[in-house]
């Protein structure tokens, strides 16, 4: 290099330590300024070049055009690329006059002029690319300038020493040059427009990263605007940006699952090339081994195909700042020798405390990158997850959702994909702790020399326990999720069953069992707690976590799927549109077939009746043909478009139009026509918003009769070819069901023409059909048209001969409806009978006040269509018609919005946390940390007073005494972390098992008005999410919290007593430190709060989805409900992205703090040198250099615990809701043996449903006498149900009183009561479990009773059938039974408990005819001196009833017996003549 700057006047050494190191004057000779500085930023553009083109040729964004900053910053660059040959000619001008200049002033001026030139064309191609600000040049024009700054001072002092300018031409242009690259980087700095023809941002909340720029990217200053926002109001949901289209659901969910099929698909290939019977080539057996294993698709191979790339460059952060950080104890290493040398010069440790510095906040600068670059990975990984678990459950065989049900499916949703997210920024730890031990081992083996193998060989020693505990949490683990998912599972299925459950006064042993399972999940989780408390490696666990979760979420995406080739679209013989050539179905490869060799033609147009008993097979036969089933054998063809209505209509919690039109656009004539011809019309009336009421999940505001129409007027509006009727007329009343045929299903309907298939109990309109199929234990006994099996004589002729009405009658009642003419036809329409009340809401629960009541639940896609992205076209409304549009809504709202908290979590949640944990446990652990911490000081003080003991003979004294104490404290610290762990531990568990109980108990006692108000799936969101956060999340998050505050402290402590001049410095960094804090925290703590908000919405439309995923699949609307949910997860996603970016911005604000503490602390130490030991300076500097990492932590722990205990504060809000009466009341029990009578007296009874609400019942009295049966009948929203729930205090009186045998039923206990009553309800509900535990749940009745109850209910042949007997397991919601089957299981449970007083909720309505005459014979005898109410569905089963009771509108309005009704050609005449009865 010497070479390269000449000798004789103008020549000079390229490096002279004694002007440049030895000197209280230091400077850097002219060839050092001249060749390597200038050269540092040339050499860095070039590196960076290729790479840097690369990314712009793939990330091109469109040009931006050419405006005034850019033509300036071109300008310069032009202009410096001049100064550089204008040097470079001065050279030669010099060598052609004979001073011949240095080589570096040739080279120099060239590489500085070629580079400028490079930079200028760069800031072009850019402006190209679309790039709005260029972090490369940025760091390009900074580095000149830093490079630029040393001669800038050197050229000034040499000619202040000289008292000339030696070189004025060189002089002038290096001043210009400075000035020139100094308004460069100051331009760069400023960011260009957006490019042109960038696509229109019509988001009104474009996400700001895309646009900032690189500094305001690099300090993630671009969040301030929303943090300041946040501090002023509390975040509502606008104020959240929107997401980048790459981390969008659609995106993200898109390539995992490329990348997941990909994986399925080398194992379908594998396992193809080592199926039997094809034999490896030699070559491969050598390879592979002569077995090669079967291969299972890898879920996480599939994670990394698609996240890799994030992850790699996280990696290289990662590698940068773990670098970094082994820079500043070599610094510190350096200023302690310089405190211990009074000969240094001073500049020495300001430039040393300068370094330590700039290398703290590039370590800062870098290590946010990383986290943000991983946390975004994480979160990415979780709508992956989701995306994925989602379409799969759209997909799964009947067998495999049996085998786990929709609360386990869920919990896949919630916690595993959350413990991926947990588990990703602990993904480079795998080679990130071994590269830091390595090298920490390096630097201390210089130090220390051998010493250090004591402390490996006690690190490797630890290894195999860390090891052994790792795999011992991951048993917990695995033991523990199944425990959370069982629970959460029967949770769901109390919510979805509260009804019965309270009407069978069943609540205390539901509760034991959740209360059984929480015991063990909690003890698990002590046994988990100890173990953490004694490892010291948490992090070891935690990929062992979540490697449960990859194999759950691997199990449940390798589950079989529905075989989409078992029904044949496209071809069939011509003129049929369903052919089954010996069809043989199962509902799992380990039952035995349900239909076996089927041989069913249908012709296009075709009207086909499928008949037969209970449990035959009806339903089976319509899912064979939906594909629903596996198909063992045969062959099945089934042409074009498909229409379904299930047997049990499922409703989504949307609007009644958006149910009705499913996805479809709007068409107002074919929609007016459906609900027409569904004889809607009416109930749209009575609805508070009409067609745009929202109805509550499964369809809890409508009767089961409206639900069922609803169902049917979608497939009537879906315009299908074929359609699929699952016995869809048991839900409606007579009237409305020969209504319901005649308009809709019959020859004369709107769907004639059109194929279907007609699942029926129902045999007046058997004569209407084209042919009919009968069906007998899963076989086609008798096929034909109805008169060709009359003829036959078969048993099918018998069983019409036993049930038809007779033909005169027929005839008789056809004349009559002719004569009375068609306005007859309405009349009847408004009288919708006997409709099916399944809820509460049978009446006018939701009609009249309730839009004061209730807000409407403001799911994004209710309120607008279904949510963006949405593939129907829809029809614009006029602003007329949306202003009605959006009015109805408000009117017709059901479920309140869930409301996010705002503002600072209150004092008294954390009181009321600290009070579960246990008063006396929380002292302990603060005095615990206290003591722990001073533990720590006392060891650091103890060892830097050794290092400065005096030496002897170049050995210390009294080594033994120091190691001893040294020891003594070290081990004491460590026993009180320990202690302070368990104690924690113990008071977190404590805490978790006093909240969730205070939880369930109030939410078993809740009163049903809650329930049919709030979705389950916000209730559930509190016993999985907000429950697990109380479990696993608050007691590690406090422990950090304490661990962090003490260490914040002490350093303090240690600081301020080894250089008292810090104190000046405290408050301002203070006042900094809490202005950063309170900032982020009002804003984190709401981004938190809406993200919980915006998470139930998931799964409720997930577990919704689950339930109708039969029907979506049959109406092929899977796609839209996949974008439903994609749109769901970004609304959750959007609170998700600014809470990370918050974290961001914290930390740079908190590390700049903690970086001035080591400046100060480094400065102070070098100011006051002379005082200070050595020791105490490396004490000082080390503890500064920890600060950082704690004040970090200390806020986001303050943070993360107010962002979690809203975990405690939502619970807390579920715990406080009103309850029930008391179950009993120990001063007012009943008799034993009451009601000996089964007397029932309504006195001037009034009822409504909640406070705020009209009359329901008004000024009722009526006397039922012991012993006699009651019909109860009336239109919808007359008020039967009420009736029978007002008798179970279900609702409880306005005014007035029940009397049974004389006695008040308001001076019981709700149990007294409901104990002694019975009912069978109209909605069946079976719980999993066994048959046993769904008849007798408290064990009370003997094996005989219930094997006798069973052969009262028909029921003892299918249940002796079963291998496991009383034991079958009944599957959640009873699916594996038949409708029909589940309520003869209810009718078992009625004849089991025997009661006096007997209530029938239209119970019949989804039998046969023959069943239902057996039911009915069965009630007579078994019953005959029973009290017994009936809400009558069909007339028939009353007609010789005592008494009968029309109700109309809250009030008696007949009640008489049957046969003076009639006589007196009421309302009931009127009805009994629709039947054909009168």
């Amino acid at each position: 290099m010497d070479a390269l700057c000449g000798s004789g006047k103008f020549g000079s050494k390229f490096w002279d330590a004694n002007l440049s190191v030895h000197t209280d004057n230091p400077d850097l000779t002219p060839c050092f300024q001249n060749s390597l500085l200038a050269w540092v930023p040339c050499i860095y553009l070039w590196v960076a070049l290729p790479c840097y083109l690369l990314y712009l040729r793939h990330h091109s964004r469109g040009y931006i055009i050419l405006s005034h900053l850019s033509r300036l910053k071109t300008v310069l660059g032009v202009l410096l690329w001049c100064i550089s040959w204008a040097d470079l000619f001065y050279s030669f001008h010099g060598l052609v006059h004979g001073r011949a200049p240095a080589p570096v002033f040739f080279v120099t001026p060239l590489v500085v002029g070629v580079t400028m030139l490079l930079a200028t064309l760069l800031i072009q191609y850019e402006r190209l690319q679309g790039v709005q600000s260029s972090g490369v040049l940025i760091i390009f024009w900074f580095l000149c300038v830093v490079c630029a700054i040393i001669p800038f001072r050197s050229k000034i002092l040499s000619a202040k020493a000289e008292g000339e300018i030696s070189d004025p031409f060189r002089f002038t242009t290096f001043y210009i040059y400075f000035a020139l690259v100094l308004s460069a980087l100051i331009l760069a700095c400023f960011r260009e427009k957006p490019p042109l023809f960038s696509a229109k941002n019509v988001d009104p909340n474009p996400y700001p990263e895309t646009s900032a720029g690189f500094l305001s990217r690099l300090f993630f200053w671009w969040f301030t605007k929303m943090a300041i926002h946040g501090y002023r109001h509390p975040l509502e949901e606008k104020d959240l940006w929107s997401l980048k289209e790459e981390d969008r659901s659609q995106m993200v969910v898109q390539q995992l699952l490329e990348a997941w099929r990909k994986q399925q698909k080398q194992t379908a290939r594998h396992k193809a090339a080592a199926a039997p019977g094809e034999k490896a080539s030699s070559e491969d057996e050598v390879l592979l081994g002569t077995q090669p294993r079967p291969r299972q698709p890898s879920f996480l191979q599939a994670l990394l195909t698609t996240f890799g790339s994030s992850l790699l460059i996280s990696a290289c952060f990662k590698l940068i700042q773990d670098l970094l950080s082994f820079i500043n104890p070599q610094l510190l290493s350096v200023l302690i020798r310089f405190i211990s040398n009074p000969m240094a010069p001073s500049w020495w440790g300001f430039l040393v405390a300068g370094l330590m510095f700039l290398c703290s906040m590039m370590q800062s600068l870098i290590l946010q990158q990383y986290y943000h670059c991983i946390f975004v990975t994480g979160l990415k990984f979780r709508t992956g997850i989701i995306g994925v678990i989602y379409r799969k459950a759209l997909v799964i065989t009947n067998s495999v959702k049996r085998a786990s049900t929709v609360g386990e499916i869920v919990n896949l949703m919630s916690v595993d994909a959350q413990r991926f997210m947990d588990l990703v920024p602990f993904l480079n730890l795998l080679w990130s702790a071994p590269l830091q031990i390595i090298l920490a081992m390096y630097f201390l083996w210089q130090n220390l020399g051998p010493s250090v193998l004591a402390g490996v060989a006690l690190m490797v020693l630890l290894i195999p326990l860390n090891g052994a505990v790792a795999m011992k949490m991951r048993a917990f683990q695995v033991e523990q999720m199944k425990l959370k998912d069982s629970r959460i599972k029967l949770m769901s299925e109390i919510l979805n069953g509260i009804k019965v459950l309270k009407l069978y006064a069943w609540e205390p042993s539901f509760l034991q069992q959740v209360e059984g399972i929480r015991l063990r999940e909690l003890q698990l989780l002590r046994k988990a707690a100890y173990l953490h408390a004694i490892s010291t490696f948490i992090w070891v666990c935690s990929p062992f976590l979540a490697s449960v979760s990859l194999k759950r979420i691997q199990h449940f995406l390798s589950q079989d799927e529905l075989d989409t080739q078992c029904v044949e679209r496209k071809i069939i013989s011509p003129g049929y549109a369903i052919t089954i050539h010996s069809g043989t179905f199962t509902w799992a490869q380990d039952l035995p077939p349900t239909l076996h060799s089927l041989d069913i033609q249908v012709p296009k147009g075709a009207l086909v009746a499928v008949v037969g008993a209970v449990g035959c097979g009806k339903s089976s036969l319509v899912s064979a043909l939906l594909g629903e089933m596996e198909k063992l054998e045969g062959k099945v063809h089934v042409k074009g478009s498909v229409a379904y209505v299930p047997q049990q209509a499922w409703i989504r919690n949307c609007t009644l139009q958006e149910n009705v039109l499913f996805g479809q656009a709007l068409n107002p004539k074919r929609y007016q026509q459906a609900l027409e011809a569904c004889a809607l019309l009416d109930d749209l009336k009575m609805l508070p918003g009409g067609d745009q009421t929202e109805i509550g999940e499964k369809g809890i505001n409508l009767s089961g009769g409206q639900r069922q129409r609803v169902s049917l007027a979608r497939a009537v509006y879906s315009n299908a070819d074929i359609f699929l009727l699952d016995d869809p007329l048991s839900a409606v009343d007579s009237h409305v069901a020969k209504h319901i045929f005649d308009h809709v299903i019959g020859p004369e309907g709107v769907l004639a023409g059109k194929t279907r298939v007609l699942v029926t109990h129902s045999i007046s309109f058997l004569p209407q059909t084209d042919f009919i199929i009968v069906l007998t234990d899963g076989q086609v006994s008798e096929m034909g048209p109805y008169p060709a099996l009359l003829q036959c004589n078969g048993s099918f002729a018998n069983f019409l001969r036993n049930y038809a009405p007779d033909e005169d009658q027929e005839r008789r009642e056809d004349s009559q409806t002719a004569l009375e003419g068609v306005e007859d036809e309405e009349v009847l329409l408004v009288e919708d009978t006997l409709s099916n009340h399944t809820d509460l809401t049978d009446n006018d629960p939701v009609t009249f006040a309730v839009q004061k009541q209730f807000m409407r639940q403001l799911s994004a896609l209710s309120s607008d269509g279904e949510g963006q992205g949405q593939p129907a076209p829809r029809r614009r409304l006029g602003p007329s018609e949306k202003v009605q549009v959006t009015e109805a809504k408000a009117n017709g709202a059901l479920t309140q919005e869930e409301k996010a908290e705002t503002g600072t979590v209150e004092l008294s949640v954390f009181w009321d946390y600290a009070k579960a944990v246990g008063l006396c446990t929380t002292l302990a652990i603060c005095l615990l940390y206290a003591g722990q911490s001073a533990a720590a000081i006392g060891a650091n003080v103890w060892l830097s007073a050794w290092t400065n003991d005096a030496m002897t003979d170049s050995r210390q004294n009294n080594t033994s005494l120091r190691l001893g104490v040294y020891a003594t404290l070290g081990i004491l610290q460590g026993l009180l972390v320990m202690l302070s762990a368990m104690a924690m531990a113990v008071g977190g568990i404590q805490a978790g098992r006093v909240l969730h109980q205070a939880l369930l108990h109030n939410k078993i006692r809740s009163p049903q008005s809650f329930f049919d108000t709030t979705p389950s799936g916000r209730i559930l969101n509190r016993f999985s999410k907000d429950i697990y956060v109380i479990d696993e999340v608050l007691a590690p998050a406090i422990l950090m919290l304490l661990n962090s505050f003490f260490n914040a402290i002490s350093t303090l402590v240690v600081i301020v007593a080894s250089t008292p001049l810090f104190v000046v410095v405290i408050l301002p960094l203070a006042v900094l430190y809490t202005l950063v804090q309170r900032f982020y925290a009002a804003t984190s703590r709401q981004l938190k709060r809406l993200e919980s908000v915006s998470r139930s919405p998931i799964y409720s439309h997930f577990s919704e989805t689950v339930n109708g995923a039969s029907v979506i699949r049959a109406y092929n609307r899977s796609r839209d409900f996949e974008v439903i949910n994609d749109t769901k997860v970004d609304i959750n996603q959007r609170s998700c992205y600014p809470y990370i970016i918050s974290n961001r911005w914290l930390s740079i604000g908190v590390e700049f703090v903690g970086n001035c503490v080591v400046l100060f602390a480094a400065l102070f130490a070098v100011v006051g040198r002379s005082s200070l030991s050595p020791g105490l300076v490396g004490l000082s500097v080390s503890y500064s250099l920890q600060v950082t990492l704690a004040l970090n932590w200390m806020i986001r722990m303050m943070s993360d615990l107010e962002s979690n205990i809203v975990a405690v504060e939502r619970v807390k809000e579920y715990c406080k809701t009103e309850t029930e009466a008391p179950w009993v009341v120990e001063g007012s029990r009943p008799p034993k043996g009451w009601p000996l009578r089964g007397e029932v007296e309504f006195r001037n009874y009034s009822v409504r449903y909640r406070p705020g609400l009209d009359l329901v019942l008004r000024d009722l009295s009526l006397h039922v006498h012991a012993g006699e049966k009651v019909g109860i009948v009336g239109r919808t929203g007359a008020g039967k149900s009420s009736l029978t729930l007002c008798l179970f205090r279900i609702l409880e009186a306005a005014k007035g009183e029940i009397l049974i045998d004389g006695l008040n039923v308001a001076d019981f206990g709700l149990h007294d009561l409901r104990s002694q009553l019975t009912i069978i309800p109209q909605d069946p509900i079976l719980f999993s479990g066994t048959l046993r535990m769904n008849l007798d749940p408290f064990g009370s009745y003997s094996e005989d009773d219930i094997w006798r109850a069973l052969e009262l209910s028909h029921l003892h042949t299918f249940v002796s059938s079963q291998p496991a007997g009383l034991d079958f397991q009944c599957s959640e919601g009873g699916e594996n039974l038949s409708v029909g089957q589940r309520q003869l299981v209810c009718l078992a449970r009625a004849l089991l408990r025997k009661s006096r007083i007997l209530v029938l909720d239209e119970a019949t309505a989804a039998v046969d005819l023959e069943t239902d005459d057996l039911i009915q014979a069965t009630i007579r005898t078994q019953f005959d001196t029973c009290t017994v109410l009936t809400i009558a569905h069909r007339l028939n089963t009353i007609m010789d009833y005592t008494r009968v009771l029309v109700l109309d509108k809250g009030v008696i309005a007949e009640f008489d017996a049957p046969a003076n009704l009639i006589a007196a050609r009421g309302i009931f005449y009127g009805m009994a003549r629709d039947a054909g009865l009168a």
